[in-house]
C-alpha cells in the first residue's frame, strides 16, 4: 500500500515533469487541486500537501483565490551553451594529478556524494545479494574457491546474453567474457587494437578515466563534441578522413558527464562509416540500463555486421561497484582479448560471478532495475529543480533521459578547480569539468551526480554550492 508521503511526492514529480517538458512556465497558473486530483488519482489533501511543500522550495507561489502559479525562477533552465568545437588534433592527456585528487574526494564518505555516480548503498541490493552468495558458497563450495574459467562462469554469461536482447544484440554466452568491471574490458580492448603513439577516437567532454587510460597506453585522444543530440555521425566522418585513427572509444547511451544519448539512426551511420574503414568501435554502455524512457535504448552493437564493435558493460552502476563484474563482447578481436586477459588477471572472482548470476536467473535484477530507474530520475528532477533556484542566472544544466549525471555550466567567471577545493572544504563532492577533457575544455562546468538520497542535506549542499557559485563568479 502506498504511504500518503510517497503520494504527494508522485504529484511533485509530476510537476517536476511539466516544468521539464516546459508544458508550464515561471508564471502560469498550476492545474487546480480537484483538477490535478483526478488526473493523478489521488485525494485533493494529498495534492494540496505537494503543492505546499513545492512552495516552500520556492517552486510555486500562492496566490490568494486565484490558486497556486509556477515561481519565476522555476523554469527550466537552458542546456548548457554550444561550446567552440574541440581543436580536432590529437593530443596527449596530462590530467592525472588532479584525476587522483578527485577520485580521493570521491571515495570520501565524510564529503556529500555529488561526485559518485555508483547508486547509494541503500538503493543496492545488499541483503539480497549477500544471501545468494552466501548460498553460493554453501551449496557450491569447492566452485567458490577455485578459479573461475577464464572467459567467466557460464551461467552468468547465459543471463548476460538474455539481457543483451533487450539491447538489441543477439549473441551467444560463448561470445562473452566476464571481466573485473567495465574498465577492465576498455583496457583490454586498447591493448588488443593499439600501440603507444596510436590516435583514438573520443566523445568530449569523455569520462576522465578514459583520458587516464589514454595517457596509461601512451595513447593520444582526437576529440569530437558530445552535444544534447550525442555524437554527429558527420564528426566522425572528418574524424577519420583527417587522422590516421586506431580505434574509437564512445558512450552512445548517456555519456558521462553529459548524459547526450545518441539517436539509432546515428549509431547505425556511425557503425557504418568506422566499418568502411576498418577502425574498431569500443562502446562503453554501463549507463544504458539506467533509462528513464519506456524502452532501452539500442547500442552500436546491435548495428555491427562485421564483429567490428567491442561491447563493455558492468553491475558496477546498477547493483554491486564492489563486487568488480563487467562483461565485454569483443566480437572478432574475442581470441586476441582472452589471450591477455589470460595474462592480466586470469579470471574474476568466482563467488561474485555465481551470485550475480543467480540474481539474474531469479528474475532479481529487471524488478531492481524499475525501482533504480524510478529513484533516479526523481533524484535528478529534484536536483535540477535546486540548482535552479540557489545558483547564479546564469547557469545552465542538461536534463538526461537517464544515465547518473548532470552537466552544469557556471557563469564563465567561476573556475571549477577552485571551486572543486572549497566544495570539499565545506565537506561537498562533485567532479569539475577541466578532467573531463584531454584539451584545456570545461573549466566553469561540473559534474553532479543524481544517485545520493535526496535529503534535507542534500538540499542545503546544493545551496551551499549555489551560494559559492555566486561569490566566485563576482
Amino acid at each position: 500500500m502506498e504511504t500518503t508521503e510517497f503520494r504527494y511526492r508522485s504529484v511533485e514529480r509530476h510537476v517536476a515533469e511539466l516544468i521539464a517538458s516546459a508544458a508550464i512556465r515561471p508564471g502560469d497558473r498550476l492545474p487546480s487541486l480537484r483538477q490535478l486530483s483526478r488526473q493523478l488519482g489521488v485525494s485533493i489533501s494529498t495534492v494540496s500537501q505537494a503543492y505546499l511543500e513545492l512552495e516552500k522550495k520556492g517552486v510555486v507561489v500562492a496566490r490568494e483565490r486565484s490558486g497556486f502559479f509556477l515561481s519565476d525562477s522555476a523554469g527550466r533552465m537552458p542546456a548548457p551553451a554550444t561550446r567552440p568545437r574541440p581543436e580536432m588534433v590529437p593530443t596527449s592527456s596530462s590530467r592525472s594529478g588532479l584525476i587522483q585528487q578527485v577520485l580521493e574526494a570521491l571515495g570520501n564518505r565524510d564529503l556529500l556524494p555529488f561526485g559518485v555516480v555508483c547508486p547509494d548503498e541503500s538503493l543496492l541490493p545488499a541483503r539480497t545479494l549477500s544471501r545468494l552468495l552466501a548460498a553460493t558458497q554453501r551449496h557450491h563450495p569447492a566452485t567458490a574457491l577455485d578459479y573461475a574459467p577464464v572467459a567467466g562462469n557460464m551461467e552468468l554469461r547465459r543471463q548476460i546474453a538474455l539481457r543483451c536482447l533487450e539491447a538489441g544484440i543477439a549473441v551467444t554466452p560463448e561470445e562473452i567474457l566476464v571481466t573485473s568491471g567495465a574498465m577492465e574490458g576498455l583496457a583490454l580492448a586498447l591493448r588488443a587494437l593499439t600501440r603507444p603513439g596510436d590516435n583514438v577516437l573520443i566523445q568530449s567532454p569523455s569520462y576522465f578515466c578514459f583520458l587516464q587510460l589514454l595517457e596509461n597506453c601512451g595513447l593520444r585522444a582526437v576529440e569530437i563534441p558530445s552535444s544534447s543530440g550525442g555524437i554527429d555521425p558527420e564528426d566522425v566522418r572528418r574524424a577519420i578522413e583527417r587522422f590516421d585513427i586506431s580505434a574509437a572509444i564512445l558512450v552512445p547511451n548517456f555519456n558521462n558527464p553529459d548524459g547526450s544519448l545518441t539517436a539509432d539512426e546515428d549509431k547505425r551511420d556511425i557503425v557504418r562509416l568506422l566499418a568502411g574503414r576498418n577502425i574498431p568501435l569500443v562502446e562503453d554502455d554501463v549507463y544504458g540500463e539506467i533509462h528513464f524512457g519506456e524502452h532501452r535504448p539500442r547500442c552500436c552493437k546491435s548495428f555491427d555486421t562485421s564483429g567490428q564493435v567491442i561491447y563493455c558493460s558492468s553491475f558496477s552502476k546498477t547493483i554491486a561497484p564492489g563486487y568488480r563484474v563487467g562483461w565485454m563482447i569483443p566480437g572478432r578481436y574475442h581470441r586476441r582479448v582472452l589471450n591477455l586477459k589470460t595474462t592480466t588477471n586470469i579470471c574474476t572472482a568466482a563467488p561474485n560471478q555465481m551470485a550475480i548470476a543467480e540474481f539474474l536467473r531469479e528474475g532479481y535484477f529487471a524488478r531492481h532495475l524499475r525501482r533504480l530507474r524510478s529513484v533516479i530520475k526523481n533524484q535528478m528532477e529534484s536536483l535540477l529543480l535546486a540548482v535552479n533556484r540557489y545558483f547564479p542566472g546564469e547557469t545552465r544544466a542538461s536534463f538526461p533521459d537517464g544515465g547518473a549525471s548532470i552537466w552544469v555550466e557556471l557563469p564563465a567567471g567561476v573556475d571549477t578547480v577552485d571551486y572543486f577545493h572549497r566544495a570539499r572544504q565545506k565537506g561537498i563532492g562533485l567532479a569539475p569539468g577541466s578532467i573531463f577533457s584531454a584539451q584545456d575544455r570545461y573549466d566553469n562546468f561540473i559534474r553532479l551526480s543524481c544517485t545520493g538520497i535526496w535529503n534535507d542535506a542534500m538540499e542545503t549542499g546544493i545551496r551551499t554550492l549555489g551560494e559559492l557559485a555566486r561569490d566566485l563568479a563576482d
